[in-house]
């Protein structure tokens, strides 16, 4: 026990039951030593499967008869051993966010407590060895304690990383009783409370393993390469035979050896040595993968070269499974990350299931490994008593740290560990460090939160603007508060490369600037990389009152404290569906830069080891996006980080319309992750002049008598077109039905409109003013001919000044389509309003049309297929593209603002039986089109909350803002505003038939 814990707690615990730890805050009793993860052909009993299981209220759980081989169990449910039980129908999942769930009293929790026992019998199988025995739990959340036969073999904290017994002797043939008692909330706890959900159980796989007598326990791989040769040394704690058949090797454990001409293991080549480890009753696979990682000069190296990381942060989530991934799960995880160009994840925050790691090898991903520590709710409490500032935490922390490099060390992928996350600073850090660089000086540590970065070889951050990423990149940043400018630990920081371990958060629509920021980092060698907060959505599965499967976020769970909608934060939707933010990641990243200068394609390498010989590049021309001529180009040889200039194909524009050239760079044949003719990057270009054609409409009447200037009464014709006479809005084009346009300068707001604790709240700010209530005035209808009509008017919220004055200005062409300009100029109390002192810009200057609901299709030209926004428009290509309205919907998890298109050319929404409505952009404009109103998407909790309006709600709008990531990071960039100013944008509209 820890020496200056109160000796008078554990008489006190320990009185009735002494199998009750979870007070404690030692981090186990009874285990064995941590040691490395591997595969062998030793037999191995699974005892994943059906349990019986039954909760309680209290730590005390169904009391003490648990462990008791007799007890009668019969009446108790099952559950799935790996899982939590609060997926399975035992108690709710909670999620918090930063909170504790529990008052801040360390050690100790309080006396509602729920906690899960569980009981397995099992028999051993037939013929299994008379050898040494182990058993393994992979991870139990919170605290598990263990019995077998009865007997007490001990208990564990530390709830993502591995624990073992030793059972030798105490297995029985048949009618083995395992019991485990798991206590939602321990000591443990404190130092787990990371961004996600708490999920308690056994959640990850239970084994048997028989061990060989005199057999190789634990052992470690050192497998380093420098100038074109690989060391190999195998140390391990019995003697052992090492063979690596592909380099002829065959040598004993203690034993190194350098092998010339080897091929070494990067992300982007991960080349393993397939052998073994040959014990004494025990043949071990190994997977060796030649790799150097060091720092020098200020940079991060790997095999002597800098890299640049292009990472996500990855939570471990199912949205059925909770933390309880399958092995299919995973590979679908790094499958969608190798494809949408992504080389490096953080394990947020936590050590993941070693399956993943071993993918990881073999697929080709850079690894940060982070302790499974954090005690960001210290918050709360000032940061007193922050557990890594007080000795009576230090033997937990440093076991978390000791049983993740154990387990780890033998992984090429994992080049950086990582002490943890968002936990303050303290002496533990010193002892963590200090551990680790004795145990494993082959890797670089990271740690973000303490400012000095004593115990960090990354300067690190969360979240910053790009202007103090680009002053970073230049080493001239900001002195951190608490540290001396000019001290040793501001002159050592500055000399560090700079790793980013969250940007862009990711949550709802978002996140905005990625090409910005990636520009930012590509620009600076000081950069070694570049984390985005995060991978996927933690929405869990529930079933609405008319059994319609959607997503609960923490809001949906009925207590307190609750994090809401905070844990929807990932590029990918909770079944996996990648969002647009995903799309528009995959582009900025992309490792591979084409542009067009002076006739030829300049192609530039982003890899760090890799030539571009693997991929194929083909290219292709479309005029107003109908496909013309294509080809294939040929690329010479292009080392990484170096460009080549190649020719341009002989492609002219088109007589009509826009033309544009295509290059695809595309994987030249099929590796594991992805089929031949995967593309991995895009670039387009334009050819020629800009004019686009327009299909005859459809005939229209001759244009009425125009009525006396400023008339309202009844309606108003202009050819084809007729307008309400009181509203002045367009009711019929043709034989098209519709109404409008409506001024429309607001947006349901998305995730980063709300911003974070106050800042950057720009949702709450234009519903204090009222821009998503705003009410119209028409003041005059005007003929000046009998070609043109005038709409004047104001549009502008109750209770405020602020508003636009409208001018809509309608012009008959000749061939009977109506022109449309809109003016729209501010008026009234925009900047340090009188009331409530706010100064306020539009999220959108558009307008707004409905149209039937027998509409359903939308095909354009312009940027597409998905969603685009100002700040996040690099994933969309010009085209010509065609979808339903409602595939236009981006099903993001709480209803927000989805759908734009900017850089709209033309238009058409049709439907069976009824005439197409043509709008033509002079020059573009950002479309929507949705079967519902912004403000029921503002309404809405979850997409099931959203009917069917009757109508069609079409935005023709000169533009939004951007969409930023202030949900958690800086404030929207002001060039991806809109200003307060006037604006004029304008459009033609036809009615074709169809």
């Amino acid at each position: 026990m820890i020496a200056d814990f109160d000796a008078d707690f554990h008489a006190d615990f320990h009185a009735d039951f002494p199998g009750d730890f979870h007070g404690d805050p030692g981090p186990g009793t009874g285990r064995r030593a941590p040691r490395a993860d591997f595969v062998s052909d030793a037999p191995r009993l699974s005892l994943n499967g059906q349990w019986r299981f039954l909760l309680s209220g209290t730590a005390a759980g169904t009391g003490t008869g648990l462990p008791d081989p007799a007890l009668d169990d019969s009446g108790w449910e099952r559950i799935t051993v790996p899982s939590h039980w609060v997926l399975e129908g035992h108690g709710r999942p909670l999620y918090t966010n930063t909170a504790y769930p529990f008052p801040i009293d360390p050690p100790y929790l309080p006396d509602d407590n729920p906690t899960g026992d569980y009981r397995l019998r099992f028999d051993l199988p037939a013929g299994w060895p008379a050898a040494r025995d182990v058993l393994r739990f992979q991870g139990v959340d919170s605290c598990g304690t263990v019995w077998l036969n009865g007997e007490l073999l001990g208990h564990s904290k530390g709830s993502r990383l591995p624990f073992e017994f030793d059972v030798t002797g105490r297995l029985r043939e048949r009618g083995n009783v395992l019991a485990v008692r798991v206590h939602r909330w321990s000591s443990g706890s404190y130092l787990e409370d990371q961004d996600m959900w708490w999920l308690p159980g056994i959640f990850r796989d239970v084994e048997l393993l028989s061990r060989p007598e005199g057999g190789i326990d634990d052992f470690t791989v050192h497998a380093s390469y420098r100038d074109g040769a690989g060391t190999l040394l195998v140390t391990a704690d019995a003697p052992g035979l090492v063979e690596l058949p592909a380099l002829g090797l065959a040598i004993p454990t203690g034993e190194q050896v350098t092998v010339p001409g080897v091929r070494p293991w990067s992300a982007e080549d991960p080349h393993l040595y397939r052998g073994t480890l040959t014990a004494v009753g025990e043949t071990i696979d190994l997977a060796v993968g030649f790799r150097t990682v060091e720092i020098a000069g200020g940079r991060l190296l790997v095999n002597g070269r800098p890299i640049l990381m292009r990472g996500v942060n990855r939570h471990e989530h199912d949205p059925d499974r909770g933390r309880s991934l399958d092995r299919a799960t995973m590979i679908r995880d790094i499958e969608l990350m190798k494809r949408h160009n992504v080389n490096a994840v953080r394990t947020s925050h936590y050590p993941p299931h070693p399956e993943f790691l071993r993918l990881c090898d073999e697929y080709g991903l850079w690894v940060v490994d982070e302790c499974d520590i954090e005690t960001h709710g210290f918050i709360y409490a000032g940061w007193e008593g922050n557990p890594p500032a007080e000795p009576m935490w230090r033997d937990a922390l440093l076991d978390r740290a000791r049983r993740m490099v154990e387990r780890d060390k033998n992984h090429p992928s994992v080049i950086i560990w990582s002490l943890g996350n968002e936990s303050g600073s303290g002496a533990a850090f010193g002892d963590i460090e200090e551990w680790i660089r004795e145990r494993d000086p082959t890797r670089p540590l990271h740690y973000e939160r303490d400012p000095s970065y004593r115990h960090s070889d990354f300067y690190s951050l969360m979240y910053p603007a790009q202007d103090t990423l680009e002053r970073i990149g230049q080493r001239e940043e900001e002195t951190p508060a608490g540290v001396e400018p000019g001290s040793p630990d501001d002159v050592r920081r500055r000399e560090l490369p700079f790793l980013l371990c969250e940007y862009a958060h990711a949550m709802g629509n978002g996140p905005g600037s990625l090409v910005d920021y990636q520009r930012i980092l590509e620009s600076y060698e000081r950069f070694c990389g570049a984390f985005v907060w995060e991978w996927i959505d933690h929405g869990l599965a529930g079933r609405d009152a008319l059994g319609r499967r959607y997503y609960r976020h923490g809001g949906d769970i009925d207590a307190s404290p609750n994090g809401e909608r905070f844990c929807l934060d990932g590029l990918l939707f909770p079944d996996r569906t990648p969002s647009p933010g995903l799309l528009e990641l995959s582009k900025a990243i992309e490792p591979v830069a084409m542009e067009v200068a002076g006739g030829e394609l300049v192609v530039t390498s982003k890899y760090d080891f890799a030539a571009l010989d693997h991929l194929a590049f083909r290219w292709f021309v479309e005029s107003d996006g109908v496909r013309g001529a294509s080809g294939t180009l040929s690329v010479p040889h292009c080392p990484a980080r170096s460009s080549v200039r190649v020719p341009l194909p002989s492609a002219e524009a088109g007589g009509e319309g826009e033309t544009w050239l295509t290059v695809e760079a595309v994987l030249a044949e099929a590796n594991r992750w992805a089929p031949a003719g995967h593309v991995i990057a895009f670039t387009q270009t334009h050819l020629g002049t800009t004019t686009r054609r327009r299909p005859a409409p459809a005939p229209a009447p001759a244009p009425a008598a125009p009525p006396a200037v400023g008339g309202r009464a009844g309606e108003v014709r202009l050819g084809a077109a007729v307008f309400d006479g009181r509203t002045g809005r367009l009711a019929r084009l043709g034989d098209v039905e519709l109404d409008g346009p409506v001024l429309d300068v607001w947006r349901a707001p998305i995730e980063n409109d709300h911003g974070l604790g106050g800042a950057n709240a720009l949702a709450a700010d234009w519903e204090a003013v009222g821009i998503d209530r705003f009410l119209h005035r028409t003041a005059a209808l005007e003929r000046p001919d009998e070609r043109t009509l005038v709409v004047r008017g104001r549009s502008g919220p109750a209770t405020r000044t602020l508003g636009f004055r409208t001018t809509y200005t309608y012009r008959l062409h000749d061939d009977g389509t109506l022109h449309l300009r809109i003016d729209a100029d501010p008026v009234g109390d925009w900047d340090d309003t009188a009331y409530g002192h706010l100064t306020v810009t539009p999220p959108r200057m558009g307008t707004r049309f409905a149209l039937p609901g027998g509409y359903t299709d939308v095909t354009w030209f312009g940027l597409g297929p998905g969603e685009s926004y100002a700040d996040s428009r690099a994933a969309a290509r010009v085209g010509r593209f065609r979808s339903s309205i409602d595939a236009l919907q981006t099903p993001y998890v709480v209803p927000q603002e989805n759908g734009n298109h900017v850089g709209t050319r033309w238009l058409e929404v049709s439907g069976d039986g009824l005439p197409t409505l043509r709008v033509d952009g002079e020059p573009h404009v950002d479309f929507t089109a949705r079967r519902w109103t912004g403000e029921a998407l503002r309404a809405a909790r979850h997409p099931h909350d959203l009917t069917d309006s009757g109508r069609v709600w079409l935005n023709l709008d000169h533009g939004q803002q951007g969409i930023g990531s202030a949900s958690c990071g800086p404030a929207l960039p002001e060039r991806y505003r809109l200003k307060v100013r006037p604006y004029t944008w304008s459009m033609t509209l036809a009615a074709v038939r169809p």
